[in-house]
């Protein structure tokens, strides 16, 4: 559900950008050919606006109803700036639902404890996660930053049965989807020597 509703935004903003971008290009083409002569001999002499256009704009009314659409485009881009910036990041997660009401924990919470859980793993050096997508249903996001000797099958063998199993007892569900990232650090030391 969410997840559709992140698509057709990417998709409602690909289609507006492209089309604002196209009208732009559009325009300043056109310009520039009318500049050139490329649209007549005439089109380049001529001045940009008709004595009837001129009348209109010389009426008191136009500066306001100018800015005022100035204003609204202006606060029309300022959301959409806003709307880009927020994450999918949850607020909080529904541990119990009945009819009386709802037990939630922050999602900050479970995500703590989480990090702290893959943290100890031999060979993590950094862990950063997010839990994403619904509140009753979360998806987790988790990048890790290994040491470079460290085992990586061993640590996603520890992530999977450890902590994502404890993470899906905490918040009772079976399956919680999860984006893993691992990283490799490079090694800080000397160079390990082998005596044979």
């Amino acid at each position: 559900m969410a997840r559709g509703r992140a698509r057709r935004a990417a998709r409602v903003n690909r289609v507006g950008l492209t089309a604002v971008g196209t009208l732009l290009l559009a325009a300043g083409l056109a310009a520039l050919a009318a500049g050139a002569g490329l649209l007549g001999p005439g089109t380049a002499g001529t001045p940009l606006l008709s004595d009837a256009a001129a009348e209109v704009l010389a009426r008191r009314w136009v500066p306001y109803a100018a800015m005022a659409a100035f204003l609204l485009a202006g606060f029309l881009s300022l959301r959409w700036l806003l709307v880009q910036g927020t994450g999918d990041a949850l607020g909080g997660l529904v541990l119990e639902r009945s009819p009386s009401g709802r037990v939630e924990i922050a999602e900050s919470v479970a995500r703590s404890a989480l990090e702290r859980q893959v943290a100890a793993y031999p060979g993590v050096r950094r862990v950063g996660a997010r839990l994403t997508e619904s509140c009753e249903e979360p998806h987790l996001r988790m990048a890790l930053l290994l040491d470079g000797d460290a085992d990586v099958a061993a640590v996603w063998r520890r992530i999977r049965s450890e902590a994502l199993a404890d993470l899906g007892r905490a918040l009772e569900t079976d399956r919680i989807p999860a984006v893993v990232r691992m990283s490799m650090a490079a090694r800080t030391g000397p160079p390990r020597r082998t005596l044979l």
